[in-house]
């Protein structure tokens, strides 16, 4: 990492643009990557730029650097915090101490003293990225391996091949415990295309794996393994509801991950399950989940009850791979790869030799099978909305070309359908996030958090998708809201400025009028007294 990135928080403009302007930044290694007058914009800029090091006073408006510093320490365990201020008080420096903050200086600040601080912090945070990425460290580390019965034993679980009466046997004798209720599957998947110079794709999966334990382990109860070269947690949930917050919880080791050691992580999130027998079909969903990295995007957490329909098509007794290929295919590949797949398909079912009954069977199986595909997604397409007799008829008399052109025609409108109500669903769900800040914008206590819990969706996955179809974060867009609201009634009535922050959600009158500046450039009595 050839610079870190440093945040300042003051609400004394002065003071920023003196630490920015009398030290050499560049030639200690860090960047400024901006300043915040307060503690709430301090917040957000840390949520969205997540820098190394965060430099705030003490005494701020709206949210103090205490209260600040107790924030970033819960969300952002890894960012470095150093306090100053004015006020030489014990309790301030007891409770620093608590939070375990780098440096606590006192005002004026010295450019000697904080050059000086800034090259010790340089060096704690270069031993740190590099004992991270110690190659010695991380070859040590993959020879040491969690027991060999206990991995054998959870590959076991999530392949299905545990029978219900050996499970007490096998938690005895392996010393396994399962505390909790319910249960459910991540798997780690670590691309081994972006991989860091100085290290090769196995050492950089053993990096994301040992990172993993530290960051996911403890707090869900997580058995952690390797298998089918990725790495696996089966963890431990208190009720089913704990999903959402896994969900979030990944989604930030993701970006820690890729910030702190250049991985590109996705995380598959399986369904949850009651029974650690359920554990195979969790697996299944939380690989599938994986997958959809090449829709979703990686170095993020996916949860499948989120993305994909209820309903899924699962192989029944033809237990025919390439037909399974092409529904995989029609779901997540490219047109090309459609086509591929309904090639392999035909290819697969004109075996030599075929008899003609043979060949009667393989179409009905497919015409079963691509039916039930369409009934399971809420497919209509004119070939099956009619009477399946007919289209059975019709397909036995059709030659090998034109049986080919038909199944390619067929799977690409069913992509196609896909797509179009995926995007359907995508809007549906941000419009009712809209509507909903449209009927509840003067709820003081409207967030993220408690939007996604109507929703019923990890704050992660709606933050991904609202961003994606508004081009803006929820947060910008409540506020925008709330202050084009404010805008109106500030030239429709004329109630006094605190009464319509209280309106539009604010108990703060100040507050609202810093965020009506910061939005329309005036404050809310100027901007009345020029649209009057």
């Amino acid at each position: 990492m050839d610079k870190y990135t440093i945040l300042l928080a003051d609400d004394e403009e002065e003071v920023i643009q003196a630490i920015m302007k009398k030290i050499s930044w560049d030639s200690l290694g860090f960047s400024v990557i901006g300043y915040a007058a307060n503690g709430v914009k301090a917040l957000e800029m840390v949520e969205e730029f997540q820098p190394d090091v965060v430099m705030t006073d003490i005494k701020m408006p709206y949210m103090d650097g205490m209260e600040l510093s107790n924030r970033i320490k819960a969300e952002f365990p890894a960012t470095k915090i150093l306090l100053f201020t004015g006020f030489d008080e014990f309790e301030y420096a007891k409770e620093a101490v608590h939070l375990e903050v780098e440096e606590y200086i006192l005002k004026p600040v010295n450019s000697a003293e904080l050059t000086k601080i800034f090259t010790q912090l340089k060096i704690k945070l270069d031993q740190e990225i590099s004992e991270k990425r110690n190659v010695k460290t991380l070859q040590k580390y993959y020879m040491e391996s969690l027991s060999l019965l206990q991995a054998d034993f959870y590959s076991a679980l999530i392949e299905g091949r545990v029978a219900e009466d050996e499970i007490a046997k096998y938690l005895t004798d392996y010393q396994i415990e399962f505390t909790e209720p319910y249960y459910s599957c991540l798997v780690i998947y670590t691309s081994s295309s972006q991989v860091p110079e100085d290290m090769n794709p196995m050492l950089l999966s053993t990096s994301v794996q040992k990172q993993a334990k530290e960051h996911l382990a403890e707090k869900w109860k997580a058995k952690c393994f390797s298998y089918l070269g990725n790495t696996v947690l089966i963890t431990q949930l208190k009720d089913e509801n704990e999903i959402t917050e896994l969900t979030d919880e990944c989604d930030r080791f993701c970006r820690y991950a890729r910030r702190m050691i250049g991985a590109a992580v996705t995380i598959g999130i399986g369904s949850v399950c009651g029974n650690i027998l359920g554990l195979a079909q969790s697996y299944s969903s939380a690989r599938e989940a994986v997958s959809y990295r090449v829709i979703y995007g990686a170095s993020r957490a996916i949860n499948m009850k989120e993305i994909v329909p209820q309903k899924m098509y699962r192989p029944g007794s033809e237990n025919d791979m390439e037909l399974s290929n092409l529904f995989k295919m029609i779901r997540l590949g490219s047109e090309e790869d459609v086509l591929e797949a309904v090639d392999k398909y035909l290819n697969y079912t004109a075996f030599p030799n075929k008899s003609l009954q043979q060949h009667h069977i393989d179409i009905m199986e497919l015409i079963i099978a691509l039916y039930r595909f369409s009934m399971n997604h809420d497919i209509e397409l004119e070939d099956f909305s009619g009477d399946i007799r007919k289209l059975y008829s019709r397909l036995l008399d059709l030659e090998p070309d034109a049986l080919r052109k038909w199944l390619a025609d067929s799977s690409l409108s069913f992509r196609g359908k896909l797509i179009s109500e995926r995007n359907k669903s995508t809007r549906s769900f941000v419009s009712k996030a809209e509507d909903y800040v449209h009927q509840n914008y003067a709820d003081e206590g409207l967030s993220l958090d408690s939007v996604c819990e109507v929703l019923g969706v990890s704050n992660s996955y709606f933050s991904t998708i609202f961003k994606k179809e508004t081009g803006s974060s929820f947060i910008s867009y409540l506020t925008d809201y709330r202050m084009d609201r404010a805008s109106c009634l500030l030239i429709e009535t004329n109630e006094k400025s605190y009464m319509i922050a209280k309106e539009v959600g604010y108990t703060d009158p100040n507050y609202f009028s810093y965020v009506f500046k910061r939005r329309f450039g005036v404050s809310p009595s100027k901007y009345r007294t020029e649209h009057a």
